[in-house]
């Protein structure tokens, strides 16, 4: 069991040092571009390789005069390497590296995210077989309905797991492109050449075409993405938040030992990590707004987006792996009673066989709302006298014209339930 959660390998994503050793790769590989054209000397690239190195402290040093990170970057570098510096950034602009730098970044962030929710997909997995015959009551408008599974639950969240594996693919897929093309993207000062080598070492492919940014529409759905995660891990602590209720207890959080849910009172087991992943999951969705309003910008390019993505990016990202990781644990470790299950099935004695008898009548050639209202008849006698509706069936004298005894009590069955959830796990493949 994770008892904590770490920022190991997100943190690092967006860390000064890597997001640095991303702008100074991107330099170096464009120079490399510029000796394969001709443009700069072979030697230069020993020269970068070799004495270039990340000083965070100089750079902040630098940006505290120049108010430009940026240049303050390029400048620390240009110290070190000397005469070879006069070929880095030679007819790029900023965004050319901090767009592509961007790229990089996000696509490594988005494979995190994409791990964890394969792992995710893996112990619902294990949930839904576990539970694939316990039988719960299905609400509707948090009103008892009809019966079905426990592992429905798990295969209905399996189902959805998997479209947001295939919206992050896609996704990492929009975001992986990069942008070597100069001050408002027509390649005038810098050959294309250039933008294919680096973004193919990289790992990305070109933006066919770009302004001075790679277009925040891309950003936006990466965005999206991942609130959308936020928004199928919220509906999952959603549902173990209502089932963990006391009146309810039909599964709940595992509680270890030593764990304290209240300072006032010691009795209390709360679902905390449900409740913070429905907390997180709204800032995903408000950083996914602030995406889309980045996409509109004046012209060619202005900085309104710049301020906003380096909080939402990292934000974004670490929130989403954050919660899908302590989801991840939720459900793992999650506590279910079946024999709650069973309690809360029979509170409304039986009445959950009501769509049962009213289909029995209607195959019978009983007109729909005349089988509706004797059904009912009987129904809301169970619900107003707290009399198990097989019993006030059997003394409803109409309704009983049409069935034999036996016959009635098969329609109190849970084989029909079973069977429908054999064809869904299969349709799953499960």
């Amino acid at each position: 069991m994770v008892e904590r959660y770490t920022l190991p390998e997100m943190a690092k994503i967006w860390s000064d040092e890597n997001k640095y050793k991303i702008w100074l790769e991107i330099e170096t590989l464009a120079c490399e571009a510029q000796v394969e054209l001709g443009i700069a000397p072979k030697e230069i690239i020993a020269e970068i390789r070799s004495k270039a190195k990340i000083d965070i402290d100089r750079i902040n040093e630098i940006e505290l005069k120049t108010k430009h990170d940026v240049i303050a970057f390029l400048t620390s570098i240009e110290e070190q390497v000397g005469e070879a510096s006069r070929f880095i950034h030679l007819g790029m602009t900023s965004s050319d590296i901090l767009d592509t730098a961007l790229s990089v970044q996000s696509k490594q962030a988005g494979e995190l995210i994409l791990s964890e929710l394969e792992k995710l997909e893996a112990v619902l997995v294990k949930k839904a077989n576990e539970h694939k015959y316990t039988v719960c009551i299905g609400r509707s408008h948090g009103v008892h309905a009809e019966p079905m599974t426990f592992g429905l639950k798990f295969a209905l969240w399996i189902d959805e797991c998997r479209r947001n594996v295939a919206r992050m693919k896609q996704s990492i897929g929009e975001i992986s492109v990069g942008m070597i093309s100069g001050a408002v993207g027509t390649f005038e000062h810098i050959p294309p050449y250039i933008e294919e080598y680096v973004c193919k070492k990289l790992n990305l492919e070109p933006s066919p075409v770009s302004t001075q940014i790679i277009q925040r529409d891309r950003h936006a759905q990466f965005l999206h993405s991942i609130a959308m995660i936020g928004s199928m891990l919220e509906k999952i602590a959603t549902e173990i938040r209502h089932l963990q209720r006391t009146e309810v207890l039909e599964a709940e959080e595992f509680f270890s030992k030593g764990q304290k849910g209240s300072s006032a009172m010691p009795h209390k087991r709360n679902p905390i990590s449900s409740e913070n992943i429905c907390g997180q999951a709204r800032l995903l969705r408000t950083n996914a707004l602030a995406g889309i309003e980045n996409n509109a910008l004046w012209h060619e390019r202005d900085i309104s987006h710049s301020s906003v993505e380096r909080v939402i990016f990292p934000d974004s990202t670490i929130s989403c792996h954050y919660i899908l990781v302590r989801a991840i644990n939720l459900i793992d470790n999650l506590i279910v009673y079946p024999e709650n299950m069973k309690r809360n099935l029979e509170l409304t004695l039986g009445l959950y066989n009501s769509q049962k008898v009213l289909l029995s009548l209607a195959k019978k050639g009983l007109k729909r709302q005349t089988a509706y209202e004797l059904v009912q008849s009987s129904a809301m006698r169970t619900w107003n006298e707290k009399i198990p509706f097989s019993q006030t069936l059997k003394e409803n004298s109409d309704l009983m014209q049409h069935f034999d005894e036996q016959e009635l009590q098969s329609l109190f069955s849970f084989d029909e339930i079973f069977k429908s959830v054999d064809f869904i796990f299969e349709r799953l493949g499960l």
